[in-house]
Protein backbone atom coordinates (compact mmCIF):
# COMPACT_ATOMS: atom_id res chain seq x y z
CA UNK A 1 0.00 0.00 0.00
CA UNK A 2 1.45 3.67 -1.19
CA UNK A 3 1.65 6.32 1.16
CA UNK A 4 -0.38 8.72 1.08
CA UNK A 5 1.70 11.28 -0.59
CA UNK A 6 2.37 9.07 -3.27
CA UNK A 7 -1.17 8.30 -3.82
CA UNK A 8 -2.07 12.18 -4.23
CA UNK A 9 1.23 12.30 -6.42
CA UNK A 10 -0.33 9.57 -8.39
CA UNK A 11 -4.46 11.05 -8.44
CA UNK A 12 -2.90 13.63 -9.39
CA UNK A 13 -1.17 12.32 -12.70
CA UNK A 14 -4.42 10.68 -13.44
CA UNK A 15 -6.99 13.64 -13.35
CA UNK A 16 -4.00 15.41 -15.09
CA UNK A 17 -4.20 12.77 -17.84
CA UNK A 18 -8.35 13.23 -17.94
CA UNK A 19 -8.24 17.10 -17.37
CA UNK A 20 -6.03 16.41 -20.65
CA UNK A 21 -8.36 14.12 -22.23
CA UNK A 22 -11.19 16.47 -21.86
CA UNK A 23 -13.23 13.40 -20.93
CA UNK A 24 -17.08 14.66 -19.57
CA UNK A 25 -17.41 14.23 -15.71
CA UNK A 26 -21.17 13.60 -16.00
CA UNK A 27 -20.74 9.97 -17.54
CA UNK A 28 -20.58 7.56 -14.80
CA UNK A 29 -17.43 5.86 -16.96
CA UNK A 30 -15.13 8.80 -16.74
CA UNK A 31 -13.50 8.52 -13.90
CA UNK A 32 -13.23 4.37 -15.05
CA UNK A 33 -11.74 5.16 -18.08
CA UNK A 34 -9.00 7.58 -16.40
CA UNK A 35 -8.18 5.38 -13.93
CA UNK A 36 -7.76 2.47 -16.28
CA UNK A 37 -5.94 4.54 -18.71
CA UNK A 38 -3.51 5.73 -16.41
CA UNK A 39 -2.53 2.46 -15.09
CA UNK A 40 -2.48 0.87 -18.64
CA UNK A 41 0.06 3.53 -19.12
CA UNK A 42 2.36 1.49 -16.46
CA UNK A 43 1.84 -1.79 -18.02
CA UNK A 44 3.72 -3.51 -20.68
CA UNK A 45 4.16 -6.51 -22.39
CA UNK A 46 7.88 -7.15 -20.81
CA UNK A 47 6.59 -6.73 -17.59
CA UNK A 48 4.92 -9.74 -16.16
CA UNK A 49 4.23 -6.95 -12.96
CA UNK A 50 0.65 -5.90 -12.73
CA UNK A 51 0.46 -2.20 -11.36
CA UNK A 52 -0.83 -1.93 -7.75
CA UNK A 53 -4.22 -0.50 -7.56
CA UNK A 54 -4.63 2.17 -4.95
CA UNK A 55 -8.07 2.63 -2.93
CA UNK A 56 -6.97 6.51 -1.56
CA UNK A 57 -6.36 7.26 -5.44
CA UNK A 58 -9.20 5.63 -7.04
CA UNK A 59 -11.36 7.60 -4.24
CA UNK A 60 -9.73 10.85 -4.86
CA UNK A 61 -10.22 10.50 -8.23
CA UNK A 62 -13.92 9.16 -8.38
CA UNK A 63 -14.97 11.94 -5.76
CA UNK A 64 -12.83 14.86 -8.16
CA UNK A 65 -14.03 13.76 -10.99
CA UNK A 66 -18.08 13.64 -9.43
CA UNK A 67 -17.85 16.42 -8.28
CA UNK A 68 -15.76 18.71 -10.62
CA UNK A 69 -18.44 21.45 -11.15
CA UNK A 70 -18.89 22.17 -7.82
CA UNK A 71 -15.36 21.49 -6.69
CA UNK A 72 -14.38 24.41 -10.00
CA UNK A 73 -17.29 26.79 -8.30
CA UNK A 74 -15.52 27.04 -5.40
CA UNK A 75 -12.11 27.43 -6.50
CA UNK A 76 -13.27 30.00 -9.10
CA UNK A 77 -14.59 31.84 -6.60
CA UNK A 78 -11.38 32.28 -4.34
CA UNK A 79 -9.15 32.35 -7.17
CA UNK A 80 -9.28 36.04 -7.70
CA UNK A 81 -9.01 37.14 -11.56
CA UNK A 82 -8.65 33.44 -12.81
CA UNK A 83 -11.09 31.54 -14.51
CA UNK A 84 -10.19 27.79 -13.67
CA UNK A 85 -9.85 27.10 -17.91
CA UNK A 86 -7.40 29.42 -18.13
CA UNK A 87 -5.09 28.47 -14.98
CA UNK A 88 -1.93 26.35 -15.57
CA UNK A 89 -3.45 22.83 -15.85
CA UNK A 90 -1.21 21.02 -12.98
CA UNK A 91 -2.14 24.06 -10.60
CA UNK A 92 -6.17 23.70 -11.42
CA UNK A 93 -5.51 19.49 -10.76
CA UNK A 94 -3.87 20.27 -7.41
CA UNK A 95 -6.68 22.71 -6.52
CA UNK A 96 -9.14 20.40 -7.78
CA UNK A 97 -7.81 17.01 -5.53
CA UNK A 98 -7.20 18.83 -2.40
CA UNK A 99 -10.49 21.00 -2.57
CA UNK A 100 -12.24 17.31 -3.10
CA UNK A 101 -10.32 16.11 -0.20
CA UNK A 102 -10.75 18.87 2.59
CA UNK A 103 -14.53 18.33 1.30
CA UNK A 104 -15.32 14.90 1.33
CA UNK A 105 -12.55 13.08 3.26
CA UNK A 106 -12.13 13.45 6.84
CA UNK A 107 -8.16 14.69 6.53
CA UNK A 108 -7.38 17.26 8.78
CA UNK A 109 -6.95 20.92 5.96
CA UNK A 110 -3.75 22.05 7.51
CA UNK A 111 -2.52 18.39 6.38
CA UNK A 112 -4.31 18.58 2.85
CA UNK A 113 -2.66 22.13 2.61
CA UNK A 114 0.57 21.12 3.09
CA UNK A 115 0.24 18.02 0.82
CA UNK A 116 -0.64 20.25 -1.95
CA UNK A 117 1.98 23.26 -1.56
CA UNK A 118 4.50 20.05 -1.83
CA UNK A 119 2.52 18.62 -5.24
CA UNK A 120 3.11 22.11 -6.52
CA UNK A 121 6.60 22.46 -5.75
CA UNK A 122 7.43 19.58 -7.04
CA UNK A 123 5.19 19.82 -10.41
CA UNK A 124 4.86 23.28 -10.80
CA UNK A 125 6.97 26.74 -9.91
CA UNK A 126 7.12 28.62 -6.79
CA UNK A 127 4.37 31.41 -8.09
CA UNK A 128 2.32 28.38 -8.18
CA UNK A 129 3.05 27.25 -4.70
CA UNK A 130 2.42 30.60 -3.24
CA UNK A 131 -0.97 30.79 -5.20
CA UNK A 132 -2.17 27.18 -4.03
CA UNK A 133 -1.34 28.29 -0.58
CA UNK A 134 -3.66 30.98 -1.10
CA UNK A 135 -6.63 29.58 -2.79
CA UNK A 136 -6.98 26.78 -0.25
CA UNK A 137 -6.80 28.65 2.89
CA UNK A 138 -9.42 30.92 1.65
CA UNK A 139 -11.45 27.67 0.94
CA UNK A 140 -10.26 26.09 4.37
CA UNK A 141 -11.91 29.15 6.03
CA UNK A 142 -15.25 29.08 4.07
CA UNK A 143 -15.38 25.66 5.07
CA UNK A 144 -14.97 26.53 8.52
CA UNK A 145 -17.60 29.33 8.53
CA UNK A 146 -19.89 26.14 6.40
CA UNK A 147 -19.61 24.00 8.98
CA UNK A 148 -20.16 26.51 12.38
CA UNK A 149 -16.24 26.75 12.94
CA UNK A 150 -15.69 22.93 13.13
CA UNK A 151 -12.14 22.21 11.87
CA UNK A 152 -12.55 21.14 8.39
Amino acid sequence: MPSRRRSRQTALQVLFQWDARHLPPESALSADVALEGFYSSLYSEESEARPERDEFTEALVRAAIANVAEIDGRITRHAEHWRIERMPAVDRNILRLAVCEMSAFNTPAPVVIDEAIELARRYSDEKSVHFVNGVLDAIHRELERASGGQPA
